[in-house]
């Protein structure tokens, strides 16, 4: 490693405090927070600074690891994202080590977990010595107030996940709608993560491990503002009980501001489609993601979300009357911000949703075929 100089003609003509330059600093991964400390003085000086390591990201996705010399900053992280390759063992360990240097002497100040899997997970494996070891790390979490698992791709249990509850009763964001090809999370336990977690207003999960009870027990008077849901609706929703409409009716009267986060993946049944779109669900943002024909569908969420709707997405077969419907929606939902279609339409619907849609910023809208992946355009 270089070590410091005393002058640097960089950080001469900068006059930046240090406290300013720790904020910036703070928003680099960790591989860049450790080149920072080799650039001058001043900058070594500036990376011990707690703020500097408020936010930091680490990826333990090689052979180098992560040095051992920066063990004793890791517990000044509050919000740390892990990405962790998963097809290597050793990287596993690294993954785990930084769990547990994080939580270890920082008191339990760790607020923000998320952990992301990366690369192709070995044959028949599970994921269980990263989530056993999640959950030893997660003893001395209790100051965590948001866990954030959607990049784990591994079926999250029961246990787990009531284990998780019980060690964080600070949470008020959890997200365990992971791309798992399999919901392992019932409704019962849902309800027990409500009660181990009093403060929770912001939820991800599967649409299967919902039922009428759990609606009913986010009625409860003691319950804060429910801000957000984010549900995954895929194949396990065969064996579900629909959820009620008028059940959804009372928990947006109950919860105003409350926004829900549809995604409809390919896995579901284009039969159980219907029951997922309730019309009193304030549906804020709805990927279609189905590959089936979605016409009625889209002529649905026209009629039912054109107050909350503010970004839709969807993955269909291209016809002249699925262009009609989407014209439509385009003058329904007036609030979109992002649309992004992913079959062919006409000049029409493009012209329909510049003209309806004032807070237009982006929109992925194709008059003709193009080289995957389609390109996104952005308007502000």
């Amino acid at each position: 490693m270089v070590s410091c100089v005393s002058d640097c003609k960089v950080c001469h003509g900068m006059e930046l405090p240090e406290e300013v330059l720790a904020h910036i600093f703070s928003f680099l991964p960790l591989l860049d927070k450790c080149n920072a400390f080799t650039v001058c003085r001043r900058w070594h000086n500036t990376m011990t600074y707690p703020s500097a390591w408020k936010h930091t990201e680490v990826r333990c996705d090689s052979e180098v690891g992560v040095p051992q010399r920066f063990s004793d900053f890791l517990p000044m992280v509050r919000h740390l994202k892990l990405s962790i390759s998963v097809s290597n063992p050793a990287n596993r360990r690294t993954g785990l080590w930084v769990l547990r240097q994080a939580f270890d002497g920082g008191e339990g100040r760790l607020q923000v977990l998320c952990v992301n899997c990366l690369g192709n997970p070995p044959l028949f494996y599970a994921g269980q010595d990263l989530l056993q070891g999640l959950l030893d790390a997660l003893t001395d979490g209790s100051s965590l107030t948001e866990l954030d698992l959607r990049g784990v791709p591994f079926t999250l249990s029961d246990a787990f996940v009531r284990g998780v509850a019980a060690l964080c009763p600070a949470l008020r964001s959890l997200f365990i709608n992971n791309s798992s090809l399999v919901c392992g999370v019932v409704a019962e336990t849902v309800r027990d993560v409500l009660k181990l977690c009093p403060g929770l207003s912001t939820m991800g999960l599967f649409q299967a491990s919902l039922s009428q009870d759990v609606l009913q027990d986010l009625l409860l008077p003691q319950r804060p503002a429910l801000k957000r849901l984010e549900l995954r609706c895929e194949r396990s929703l065969k064996y579900a009980t629909p959820l009620r409409d008028h059940t959804w009716a009372e928990v947006r009267r109950r919860h105003p501001a409350l926004a829900v986060d549809l995604e409809l993946d390919h896995t579901l049944p284009e039969l159980h489609v219907p029951a997922v779109l309730q019309p009193s669900i304030p549906v804020r943002q709805l990927r279609l993601l189905t590959w089936t024909w979605l016409l009625d569908e889209v002529r649905l969420v026209g009629r039912s979300y054109a107050i909350t709707l503010e970004m839709l997405e969807v993955q269909t077969t291209p016809s002249p009357e699925f262009n009609d419907a989407l014209i439509t929606l385009a003058t329904r939902c007036t609030r979109l911000r992002e649309v992004h279609c992913y079959c062919v339409v006409s000049p029409e619907v493009v012209a329909a949703f510049q003209t309806h849609c004032p807070d237009l910023r982006r929109y992925t809208l194709k008059t003709r075929k193009e080289p995957h992946p389609w390109t996104c355009t952005t308007l502000r």
